[in-house]
């Protein structure tokens, strides 16, 4: 029981940001500051009250560095929500998953870490994929694929910034900022575009910010056992589910070359995972 405790937990998170993502999409008539806000709102209501039970120093230790998360995380997660009008949600999933190669170009410029020839060849097939999904795939709209490689890039940049971190920082701090950040934000610019939800609105954006902390919560369960290798690419399933509730909730249609497309990219991800894991 204990061994298949991790893959429960990873396969709990992986559905609560289906389900996020599902809601998002589904919330696309607002404003898309206004869904940011009510993500951090619901998520918030869980975070500060553990940080002030358990008395951690809300500020943190590295304050330029939980800042500059905060604010490319505010950039990653606006552009993904914007990048919903315009794409299938699981396409846009799907391509925002190349994040791993933007943190892996980062990482060897900031984090003086090496990508291995077969690693390239990886990413490389990944790529493959993206441009499959653009030359043959149904309804490529060009402003949500520049939206979504912006969050995908600034994703990437997320990974190496909490890597540089490391475990210094407490994670509900690191989840603090970015999500007061994103409170601000999306606050301050839904100012002048405000709609009024009614009351079935309102439970669902205040859901975004619970599916999104129990996504958080127990992908962070998962990934502290020791079955990281087996784990982590349990995560890919998100975008399984994302084609299910997209094709079933939303009637969005996925061709066989969108599929290929989002097959090649699962495959360069999946495997270079496996091979990381594999060398450690």
């Amino acid at each position: 029981m204990k061994k298949n405790k991790p893959i429960f937990f990873m396969i709990l998170s992986v559905i609560a940001f289906a389900l996020m993502n599902a809601v998002v999409k589904y919330l696309t008539i607002f404003n898309v500051y206004q869904v940011v806000f009510f993500r951090s709102i619901g998520t918030l209501a869980f975070t500060i009250p553990l940080v002030l039970k358990y008395k951690i120093p809300f500020l943190g230790n590295n304050k330029k560095l939980l800042f500059l998360r905060g604010f490319v995380g505010v950039i990653s997660i606006t552009c993904f929500f914007q990048s919903l009008n315009y794409l299938a949600v699981g396409t846009a999933v799907s391509l925002r998953y190349t994040s791993p190669i933007f943190a892996a170009i980062f990482a060897m410029f900031f984090l003086k870490e090496n990508i291995k020839p077969i690693q390239w060849l990886l990413f490389a097939i990944a790529f493959i994929g993206v441009l499959i999904i653009k030359g043959f795939g149904v309804d490529i709209n060009t402003i949500g694929l520049f939206l979504i490689f912006c969050s995908a890039i600034t994703l990437g940049l997320i990974f190496v910034i909490i890597r540089k971190m490391g475990s210094k920082e407490n994670p509900l701090v690191i989840i603090n900022y970015f999500m007061i950040m994103a409170f601000v934000f999306g606050g301050f610019m839904s100012i002048n575009n405000w709609k009024t939800p009614n009351l079935t609105e309102w439970i669902l954006l205040l859901s975004l910010g619970v599916f999104g902390y129990v996504g958080q919560l127990y992908m962070t369960k998962a990934f502290q056992s020791q079955e990281t290798s087996i784990i982590a690419p349990l995560k890919y399933l998100e975008v399984v589910f994302m084609i299910i509730i997209g094709a079933t909730w939303f009637g969005e249609i996925y061709n066989l070359w969108t599929l290929l497309g989002i097959f090649l990219i699962l495959l360069g991800l999946f495997y270079n995972i496996y091979l990381k894991k594999k060398q450690g």
